[in-house]
């Protein structure tokens, strides 16, 4: 049985449950932004950065990070995960997860490694870089955002490697965001640091809320998830009432579906049972809980819907390779789950 159900009274639809269920995972994953450089390349160019970041650079010491690459001026080839892209103007390109990842434009003698060509700027935190052959240039402001996201999390995980999004006559928010991300690297003002962090959280926002607007049928993953009616449906309850004494079939009936549609639907979209993706759930929860509460973790347990303090730690552990306990004292800003 593959058929959507009908929408039921006092059931939510996709418009309720899109915006919300978007909102909850990036507040759990604590998002952070910052602009980290603002680089003019010359022709001919060729710089790489091999992911594994010089304790000299800004990124060395972040977790897990996604890149954004504004291009302010000129135009150049851009490779990541295998795909190559001409990139110009206007061009934002995103990096959900980014590994060894080029851009270059003519023919240089050499490629640059990206820690080669930087140097500290006049705003605290924002390296500059000017390299390059002496010709064209390309400019570029380069941002990141840092997530407390683990392995199981789906906001990143569900999105292609590399996403280019023109800026140009993509709507007045995303355009001013741009204009404001230009002018602040520009002015290099005291306060300008924090304010070009809000700036590309903004930013990333607003790429992701056109992603989930474009995503074709047939797609799969968490923000396609957001657009099929069961499974948003059942997604709204899990992240509304995550310590709730949840089954498949408790689910299924909350939403108007049956339990072999639920899990069909769960199995294909996310690659998990519902109370698979639960558990999951509720450790991310859990995990934000101990960094930023003194609750003890029997509390932070209970909060979650776990019963004993041992049953809880096992469940941690599982999904995080540490304990709670090893999880509160490092703050986890520094391991790598």
């Amino acid at each position: 049985m593959t058929e959507t159900p009908p929408m039921t009274a006092g059931t939510p639809s996709m418009q309720d449950t899109g915006p919300d269920l978007l909102s909850e995972i990036l507040r759990a994953v604590r998002l952070n932004g910052s602009v980290f450089l603002t680089a003019r390349f010359s022709t001919p160019f060729g710089v790489v950065d091999p992911k594994v970041y010089d304790q000299r650079t800004p990124m060395s010491r972040l977790r897990h990070v996604s890149i954004l690459h504004l291009i302010v001026a000129g135009e150049c080839q851009f490779e990541s995960a295998g795909e190559q892209r001409r990139v110009a103007a206007g061009d934002l390109i995103f990096l959900p997860q980014p590994g060894p990842y080029r851009f270059w434009k003519g023919a240089p003698p050499r490629t640059a490694d990206a820690s080669e060509v930087v140097r500290p700027g006049a705003i605290p935190g924002v390296w500059i870089a000017e390299y390059g052959g002496g010709g064209a240039a390309v400019r570029m402001i380069c941002g990141f955002i840092e997530s407390a996201e683990f392995l199981f999390a789906p906001v990143f995980r569900s999105m292609p490697a590399m996403i280019v999004e023109q800026t140009s006559g993509a709507g007045t928010l995303i355009m001013s965001t741009v204009d404001e991300i230009v002018a602040q690297v520009g002015r290099a003002a005291p306060g300008s640091a924090a304010v070009l962090g809000r700036l590309m959280e903004l930013l990333f926002v607003e790429l992701l809320r056109r992603h989930v607007a474009r995503m074709p049928a047939g797609a799969n993953g968490w923000f396609a998830a957001l657009n099929d009616p069961v499974v948003a449906r059942a997604l709204q309850l899990l992240h509304h009432e995550p310590a709730g004494r949840w089954t498949v079939e408790e689910i299924a009936r909350r939403i108007g579906s049956s339990r072999t549609v639920l899990n069909e639907r769960f199995n294909a979209l996310l690659g998990r049972p519902p109370i698979e993706y639960l558990a999951a759930w509720r450790i991310q929860l859990a995990a934000e809980r101990l960094r930023a509460t003194s609750e003890n973790v029997l509390q932070v347990a209970a909060s979650v819907g776990y019963d004993s303090e041992a049953a809880f730690s096992r469940a941690f552990k599982r999904l995080t390779g540490i304990s709670p306990g090893r999880w509160r004292d490092e703050r986890g800003e520094r391991l790598t789950v």
